[in-house]
């Protein structure tokens, strides 16, 4: 099977570092601003950035409904960050206008770790990774304050959920992309992979 072609939505954040360790998890790599490029995408990475701003683009681009209708069709769409945010079904304390793709039923909480000078790193035990604990750099993170039950929490740090999975949903408050392990990407990539295949993995 050819490798799976699996976007970035490019409006904003660190694109080009999800764009390398999708590479390096042997992916197709591709930056999505226009519905033409994401119709031709097998999975989509929402980056991490400004949870606001990237709603507005992503309806200002003409995104939004498109991909809000492949995430409810069953594409594998992985958000980090901000990108986690926009896969929630509610936000806690939503900026006026923001909008949200839904997919993961949680309720997350913006900005839940502090501002930009409390950023940091911590090792992070997640499930479904093997090996040494990923290194997980929370920049502004979100963290989830509840779940429903058709999400799994995958990962938790310091007694909250910073991980989880629905389906073909996966969203981490962390930033993987930044750290040289691309073991996140993989996951997700063998994800579309079993989503191509029309596999649950």
């Amino acid at each position: 099977m050819t490798a799976p072609v699996i976007g970035v939505l490019a409006l904003q954040g660190d694109v080009r570092e999800h764009l390398v360790a999708l590479a390096a998890a042997d992916a197709v790599a591709r930056p999505v601003r226009r519905p033409e490029e994401l119709a031709e995408a097998d999975g989509l990475v929402i980056p991490g950035g400004e949870s606001t701003t990237i709603s507005k683009l992503t309806v200002l681009f003409g995104l939004m409904e498109p991909l809000r209708a492949r995430v409810r069709a069953g594409m594998p769409v992985y958000g980090t960050c901000a990108g986690m945010i926009m896969l929630a079904d509610k936000i806690l304390d939503p900026r006026s206008g923001q909008e949200t793709v839904g997919g993961i039923d949680m309720i997350v909480r913006r900005n839940a770790f502090g501002r930009q000078n409390e950023s940091f790193e911590a090792a992070v035990e997640v499930k479904g990774i093997s090996g040494d604990p990923v290194e997980g750099v929370f920049i502004r993170a979100p963290w989830v304050e509840s779940v429903g039950a058709s999400a799994e929490v995958l990962a938790e740090h310091g007694g909250h959920i910073v991980a989880v999975r629905q389906g073909n949903a996966l969203a981490t408050s962390f930033h993987p992309e930044l750290t040289g392990d691309h073991r996140v990407h993989r996951l997700f990539t063998d994800m579309v992979r079993a989503s191509r295949r029309g596999e649950s993995l």
